[in-house]
């Protein structure tokens, strides 16, 4: 991924300090499901308020990519994953998330489909695209493959 500073903030070889951050948020999610799980609506506000924290530039692009999945596919789930926003089929499988900009220092936004998208196409097809703003074509585009993705 390409960054826009080339420096890492590293305590040791490996991993950044961003990213131990983001894991140390996965850990936290993953403790907080494995305690019974949290409600949708939990699960809503948090998805809302990272996004919420986001930088203007960021937090634009998800807030139109959040309007675009709960209107395209009301049936997926909003949860954090690794911090960021996601939403998850009826089995808790991650369909498509949202990585701001932002939150590894990098050039552009991404978003991503897991492997629980039915995005399929042929034997090739992108699972991710970077974003450093969200047209009215664009949005468009990603209104198709959220359909596409969710089934």
């Amino acid at each position: 991924m390409a960054t826009k500073n080339t420096e890492t903030t590293s305590t040791a070889p490996g991993f950044t300090d961003e990213e131990r951050a983001a894991m140390k948020e996965r850990a936290e999610e993953l403790k907080a499901e494995g305690r019974g799980g949290k409600k949708k609506a939990d699960n809503l506000k948090d998805v809302l308020s990272k996004i919420a924290d986001m930088p203007d530039s960021d937090r634009v692009m998800a807030e139109r990519i959040h309007a675009i999945v709960t209107r395209v596919a009301p049936q997926l789930n909003a949860k954090t994953w690794y911090g960021m926003p996601a939403y998850t089929d009826d089995k808790g499988k991650v369909v498509v998330f949202f990585k701001a900009a932002d939150k590894f220092d990098s050039r552009y936004a991404t978003l991503g489909f897991e492997e629980a998208a039915k995005i399929d196409e042929g034997s090739m097809w992108p699972t991710s695209y970077g974003l450093n703003e969200i047209t009215d074509a664009d949005a468009k585009t990603i209104e198709e493959l959220v359909k596409r993705a969710a089934g």
